[in-house]
């Protein structure tokens, strides 16, 4: 049986170090200043008014002000209105759950300020391993083409300042589904074990930040201990974000090879719904290293493309 598999893929690539990356990251700061300010016209207006600030309006009103600062202007206007798009959503998010401990979008430090996104315009790709942003040309590391209609384009930073381009594509592809193995598994996640499968197999996970938290420590005590303000403190500051950039990445790396090991071995998978705020709430750091909200989506991307997947209700 052939069917038509139609999926939002991003599809992540490094760009390569330059001087002229200086100006992507002063626009990330810059789109930081005016999500901000977004977030202060959002508090200002409902206490005077006791309503909700309109994404219309407020887009209008930015547009407006982004003519007179010039700061402001390295900020295309397609991110400006991804911006209040997104605080919007934040916002009915909030309202409709905020009994259930939702908070209100606040205010971010800029210099913690991660990345703004391009839709319809702003960005070109000129082919190889080139794409102009802005008035910009840039050079990525090309590690796959990029197969599919380009739908949004965002410029990341890293907690080590790198930057990274994130490219959303709608894939449409022809795939055959066939059943393989005959096999169907259904999972448990613990927080003794990470997975326990329905034939009684059980699956440990290496809990990498807990393997590292007494590096994790030393580094986070070096960076607490330097002077604020000074090169030696912005480089425990570098050292404390590679600990957990390590261990980040090899819990990815487990997730992947974990995610194609089960689609090798069954046809459908079945997961438990988990309430991972709840969970965080009562277990914290333990739930956080087991990652199981990213683990799941890594499984769902793999079987997309290798197998059915059903998440039950219960």
């Amino acid at each position: 049986m052939h069917d038509i598999i139609k999926d939002m893929k991003s599809l992540k690539f490094k760009l390569y170090s330059h001087r002229r990356n200086r100006y992507l990251k002063r626009s990330i700061n810059a789109a930081g200043v005016i999500y901000n300010h977004c977030i202060a016209l959002h508090k200002r207006y409902y206490r005077m008014w006791k309503k909700h600030l309109n994404c219309a309006r407020l887009q209008k009103h930015i547009a407006k002000l982004r003519k007179r600062k010039q700061f402001w202007q390295l900020v295309g206007s397609q991110a400006v209105q991804d911006i209040c798009q997104r605080i919007e959503k934040a916002y009915q998010l909030f309202f409709k759950h905020h009994k259930k401990g939702v908070r209100s979008p606040g205010f971010k430090k800029v210099r913690k300020y991660k990345s703004f996104t391009l839709k319809q315009a702003g960005y070109k790709f000129l082919g190889g391993n080139r794409v102009k942003i802005g008035n910009r040309v840039y050079q990525y590391w090309n590690s796959r083409e990029i197969e599919g209609t380009v739908k949004t384009l965002t410029i990341k930073r890293s907690p080590l300042g790198e930057l990274f381009m994130v490219v959303v594509v709608d894939n449409v592809s022809e795939s055959e589904i066939k059943s393989s193995t005959g096999n169907i598994g259904g999972f448990d996640f613990g927080l003794k074990t990470f997975l326990t499968c329905s034939d009684g197999s059980k699956i440990e996970s290496p809990l990498f930040l807990k393997v590292s938290l007494n590096e994790i420590a030393r580094a986070s005590r070096q960076h607490s201990q330097k002077v604020k303000g000074s090169n030696n403190r912005e480089k425990a500051r570098l050292n404390l974000a590679r600990k957990h950039e390590a261990v980040a990445n090899r819990r990815r790396d487990w997730f992947w090879k974990l995610a194609h090991k089960l689609t090798d071995q069954f046809d459908v998978l079945c997961f438990e719904a988990l309430n991972l705020k709840g969970m965080k709430r009562l277990w914290g750091r333990k739930v956080s290293d087991l990652a199981l909200g990213e683990f799941l989506q890594i499984l769902e991307w793999v079987t997309t493309r290798k197998c059915q997947v059903g998440y039950p209700n219960s």
